[in-house]
């Protein structure tokens, strides 16, 4: 096994651990918001948690791009929507799913009334996890037609 294959078999694995760790919460965050639950410790720690998984799939990405044999740039690189989508797409979404996720924990941060704590998180990895789902979706079906 090389150190490309290792970093993708890494890379794909580790997806899984960020999608449950942003399933469990943004679950949490909404019942916080609409049950008017208090933002404990619990809260706080899920919510860095999650950011801080999202930040390492993130490195982990980065590594894989500059290891992958797809990444060529050449006149025909925009040409080939599966080429286009490893080296472009994926990482300009995932880049602004990031940043929604690290303004929504910083946000959630700074204020002080538990209900738009829970709402700010609530909307801001909801949004962001809309935005990872789709492009991975948009990835699917580039590479499958």
């Amino acid at each position: 096994m090389n150190a490309y294959s290792f970093v993708q078999h890494l890379h794909s694995g580790f997806r899984y651990i960020v999608l449950v760790l942003f399933i469990y919460t943004i679950l949490q965050a909404f019942i916080g918001w609409l049950a008017g639950r208090p933002y404990d410790n619990r809260n706080r720690l899920t919510n860095l948690f999650a950011m801080i998984s999202a930040h390492t799939q993130l490195l982990i990405g980065i590594v894989l791009y500059f290891l992958s044999p797809l990444v060529a740039f050449n006149s025909t690189t925009m040409k080939d929507p599966v080429t286009r989508y490893f080296t472009m797409e994926h990482g300009v979404m995932m880049l602004i799913a990031l940043v929604l996720i690290t303004i929504g924990h910083s946000k959630s941060k700074k204020l002080v009334l538990p209900e738009a704590k829970h709402k700010t998180i609530a909307l801001f990895y909801t949004l962001a996890l809309l935005i990872i789902i789709g492009t991975l979706a948009a990835g699917k079906i580039s590479i499958l037609k």
